[in-house]
């Protein structure tokens, strides 16, 4: 999931405590496992004009960048650990080749939930488990399946069984042999009945495993199930030693994992303020270069901008008026950093509780989509960085149902439908009313992204002038989670989708999936959209598939349980002195645990590990 905005503001307390103890994770590399999940609290976006959020008036960013310059000697100058990094310049150095050391430093809004990948739900949990559990494969960086804890596999000729043949030799962080004991063992851990999974229909259909010897896995379906091998790219394989007599739902291995075996291990996490990774120093996929990587929690994107220009973050995800504005008028990022841009494979959405009485009638909803003028956000919210969606799937991607197009602004007929539903304004007050209610509900987005709390007060705008009432709530990220989505307390959200190459879509959209931590929150119910889920998924031939994934984006654009807003573009931006950093259809973040920084261009003096 996404989330909401940020104030500028004097944040000394955030800025003075020691680099050590606080830390962040970049928007660019989420879903490290591969799972679908929900987009994590990152800012994506920063608009142009002035903005009343909550109580507060947010100024125009020109005051904002004033007010940063006169900060930026303040904040170097709380910095508690000063780095050890000469003034060396990348292209002055004779020596570019990898060196163990140096600290990474990302900037994330949220913090993680859990270390646990198949029980947490967001991005922000992902993003760290993925450092320490591993699934048996993985997507590469053209996006095809490749194999990580597995280094090969066979599909038997019916299609219905896959033998994992496990990489030897590989161990986890305590010394124990990682086996397909393990992979046993977590199968049948997310299969459980007491594990609370939103991931867990992927698994459903897996009727019996095979454990032939300690490097071989096999599992067998009782029908054809085509996103099968795509699925084993995204459960983390847990040890079966630690987990076996624990609650899967209450442990403290949560917080305090007792053996992984990523690139990384958990050094320190330290509430709210920090995670800092200390490197694997016996990663069976060789050596882990940069030593420490730390992920300091940072609530919003203009704190955030102001640690980068003090140079004291290596990382983040800059908001588009940074990337376009903010960052070209600050000599010393542009060269000390390096800005990327590509499209994600995440959408923005508003979505609706279709178990609120209001949201029951399409047709609220529809004249709802009509009313929101998407390029005005992808203009004011994302100035441009960004493409107006109909679908859930990313753009320039086969799965796309081409026959639907975005619903223009019109808000006209938005008002047309809205009488048809019976609501008028009979008092002439400017809101729409029905037997003496005012057409009125609440739409919550997490705080600390900009971007969603921007999209939500441009919304609020819009609804007003055709007679709707919208109060717009910001809400901190863990109990925005646990207290009103994942409890359905909620009449609408403003949110984003993560997706994986995989079009399965299973547990977003079918009517099953609307349990407790299921991703089904909407609790969308579409007899023809559960069919096309199942029936895609019955066949290897992707012409079918597509057939079925078309029917489905019609029925669900007809029935509008959410209005597609966006697709965001990812504006990472990187220190210089990171080498191995290597452009690809699946972005930047996909080699990450191979990154270096060349001894002359450290920067900080690191205790760690080494083989």
């Amino acid at each position: 999931m996404d989330s909401s905005p940020y104030l500028i503001r004097l944040c000394f307390r955030a800025t003075c405590k020691s680099r050590e103890r606080q830390s962040a994770s970049p928007l660019w590399r989420i879903c490290r496992l591969n799972f679908r999940c929900m987009e994590p609290p990152y800012p994506s976006t920063q608009p142009t004009n002035s903005l009343k959020v909550g109580l507060h008036l947010i100024h125009p960013d020109f005051c904002k960048w004033l007010f940063i310059i006169t900060l930026l000697g303040l904040l170097t100058a709380c910095s508690s650990e000063p780095p050890t990094q000469s003034n060396i310049s990348n292209n002055t150095i004779t020596d570019n080749s990898p060196a163990f050391g140096d600290r990474l430093i990302t900037a994330s809004i949220g913090d993680a939930s859990t270390l646990i990948p198949m029980i947490a739900g967001d991005s922000a949990s992902h993003e760290i488990a993925g450092w320490l559990y591993q699934p048996l494969l993985k997507f590469d960086k053209n996006l095809n399946i490749s194999g990580q804890l597995a280094q090969s596999w066979d599909i038997s000729s019916d299609g219905l069984s896959i033998t994992f043949h496990l990489r030897p030799n590989i161990t986890w962080s305590d010394g124990k042999p990682f086996t397909s004991a393990d992979c046993a063992f977590t199968l049948a851990l997310i299969q459980d009945e007491h594990t609370q999974s939103a991931y867990k229909s992927d698994y459903a259909k897996v009727t019996a495993f095979d454990t032939p010897d300690k490097h071989t896995f096999v599992v067998h379906y009782a029908e054809v199930y085509s996103p099968a091998l795509s699925t084993w790219a995204g459960l983390a394989i847990m040890p079966k030693h630690v987990f076996e007599n624990e609650d899967i739902m209450d442990t403290d291995l949560a917080r305090h994992p007792k053996a992984t075996l990523g690139a990384y291990v958990l050094k320190d996490w330290q509430s709210q303020q920090s995670i800092t990774l200390q490197a694997n120093p016996n990663y069976y996929a060789g050596k882990v270069w940069i030593a420490e990587r730390m992920t300091r929690i940072i609530p919003d994107s203009a704190t955030q901008f102001l640690e980068l220009t003090a140079g004291n973050i290596d990382e983040m995800a800059l908001t588009p008026t940074q990337y376009s504005r903010l960052f070209e008028r600050t000599p010393a990022l542009k060269k000390h950093y390096d800005r990327y841009k590509y499209l994600q494979s995440v959408y923005t959405y508003l979505g609706f509780n279709l178990k609120r009485p209001l949201f029951q009638d399409q047709r609220i909803r529809e004249a709802i989509a009509y009313a929101i003028d998407r390029q005005e956000l992808i203009d004011g919210v994302l100035l441009g960085h960004g493409e107006i969606i109909a679908s859930p799937y990313k753009p320039g991607t086969v799965w796309v149902n081409q026959s639907l197009k975005p619903r223009p602004f019109d808000p006209n007929k938005a008002k047309k439908l809205l009488a048809k539903a019976g609501w008028v304004d009979s008092d002439t007050d400017g809101y729409l009313d029905k037997d003496g209610k005012i057409l009125s509900f609440t739409i919550i987005t997490n705080n600390g992204n900009k971007q969603r709390a921007d999209t939500a007060t441009i919304i609020q705008q819009r609804l007003k002038q055709i007679g709707i009432k919208v109060n717009v709530r910001l809400i901190e990220w863990s109990a925005f989670i646990e207290n009103f989505i994942n409890k359905r307390q909620f009449d609408a959200v403003i949110l984003g989708w993560s997706l994986t190459p995989e079009p399965d879509q299973y547990n977003i959209w079918h009517s099953s999936q609307t349990g407790e931590r299921q991703f089904n929150f909407l609790s969308y119910n579409n007899a023809k959209v559960d069919e096309a889920l199942i029936e895609a998924t019955r066949t290897f031939d992707q012409k079918k598939r597509k057939q079925w994934y078309d029917i489905m984006q019609q029925e669900i654009y007809s029935d509008v349980p959410m209005v597609f807003l966006y697709a965001p573009y990812s504006l990472p931006a990187i220190h210089k002195r990171i080498q191995g950093i290597k452009p690809a259809p699946a972005g930047i973040g996909y080699n990450s645990e191979f990154w270096y920084v060349p001894k002359a261009l450290q920067k900080y003096q690191v205790t760690s590990m080494q083989p």
